[in-house]
């Protein structure tokens, strides 16, 4: 089982995430419908912009919540002007936690979200068998 959680103020993370979701043949649940991980899943895709150049407190938040029980691995994505601390800071939360992630993460320049979302279905795809 696969699902993709996301944190999106602007809309460009959540346009990315439900591109990301269609390759791999799923929904993509905003963090702010769906507090926790309630199922458990082999792959988590989980992603956010930073804001001011830090990290939205909403999906840090999550990220604490995660229990590794529910999480095979997880796969990362982020929108962002031009930072990718968001992944590089979920990165080091999840394995202080025990929980793998995936090297590989998805990036997509917040002025470029529309021409990257047949990047970010093939990226999903990557993941659907």
């Amino acid at each position: 089982m696969k699902a993709v959680r996301y944190y999106s103020k602007l809309g460009n993370t959540k346009t990315i995430a439900e591109s990301i979701a269609e390759g791999v043949g799923v929904s993509a649940v905003s963090i702010a419908d769906e507090a926790e991980l309630k199922e458990p899943v082999d792959i988590l895709f989980l992603g956010g912009a930073p804001y001011a150049n830090i990290m939205a407190p909403e999906l840090r938040a999550y990220a604490e919540k995660l229990r590794p029980e529910l999480v095979g691995k997880v796969v990362l994505f982020t929108t962002s002007n031009w930072s990718r601390r968001t992944v590089l800071a979920l990165k080091k939360e999840l394995k202080k936690k025990g929980i793998p992630v995936e090297e590989d993460y998805f990036y997509a320049h917040m002025l470029h979200i529309n021409g990257r979302v047949q990047a970010a279905r093939e990226f999903g795809a990557r993941y659907r068998g």
